[in-house]
């Protein structure tokens, strides 16, 4: 394995037992096709307390692939303190968010990246925004709902922020104000830290194995209380310009 990645692939995972060698086959495939790796990288799975086999299959998948580390949370606690989790341990300086349910194609992965690389050192963020939702009806309009009013609000300029698939500077990352469900607040957690962001249409497939561990109210209710948090950070934000060092 690579001694210093540039790249730190992140999947937080849950009772996901039929998706984890499949995603991480095509993690390695969009990173590393047919062995050749352009950027060093690392896979950083954390396994969020699953009680089914998960953690076997995980087993298994480090037996194929040195580049994967494996951290577990002894009990669920969300998957933004997975992200979290995973962000922390990370090696690389750039972190790629991925879910880990299969929804997210690894193979928007190289463009994203392409991107993040080619911005300059203010672009701490490049933000997936699925096309063409593969998702059940209440899920894609409990997920617009909760997007206008997070839009009306916050005014991160995303119309899309719970596309899992994003390439953040790490060490934006760790900067980051960390609370639970922070994970559908990265656009505009970023720019109060006064880093810019760009949006990438990225594939969205159907779940095809398993079943999602998050629902209607997770995505409405949850989060427009945590919205209202997010909204006096950003009110209380202050970015001095520092004129000299002497």
């Amino acid at each position: 394995m690579d001694s210093a990645p540039l790249l730190s692939v992140v999947v937080p995972v849950r009772n996901e037992q039929d998706n984890v060698l499949p995603l991480i086959e095509e993690i390695h495939a969009a990173l590393a096709p047919s062995g050749s790796v352009k950027w060093p990288f690392e896979v950083v799975y954390v396994d969020d307390g699953s009680t089914d086999a998960t953690p076997a299959k995980l087993a298994e998948a480090q037996a194929r692939f040195p580049r994967l580390r494996v951290l577990r949370h002894a009990m669920s606690c969300g998957q933004s303190t997975a992200i979290w989790t995973a962000a922390n341990a990370a090696r690389g300086d750039w972190i790629v968010t991925l879910d880990g349910d299969g929804q997210n194609d690894p193979a928007n992965i190289p463009a994203m990246v392409e991107i993040a690389l080619a911005g300059g050192p203010g672009l701490n963020l490049v933000a997936g925004i699925r096309r063409k939702r593969q998702d059940v009806w209440l899920k894609r309009i409990s997920s617009r709902l909760a997007n206008g009013i997070r839009q009306k609000m916050l005014q991160d300029g995303v119309r899309d922020t719970g596309c899992g698939l994003k390439v953040m500077r790490r060490a934006a990352f760790v900067r980051l104000p960390y609370f639970d469900h922070m994970h559908r607040y990265y656009p505009a957690l970023i720019l109060r830290g006064g880093g810019t962001l760009l949006c990438h249409d990225v594939n969205h497939r159907a779940r095809m194995r398993g079943v999602s561990n998050y629902g209607f109210w997770d995505r409405l209710w949850v989060g427009v209380t945590d919205l209202f948090g997010v909204a006096w950070l950003l009110r209380r934000a202050k970015r001095p310009i520092v004129e000299y060092e002497r």
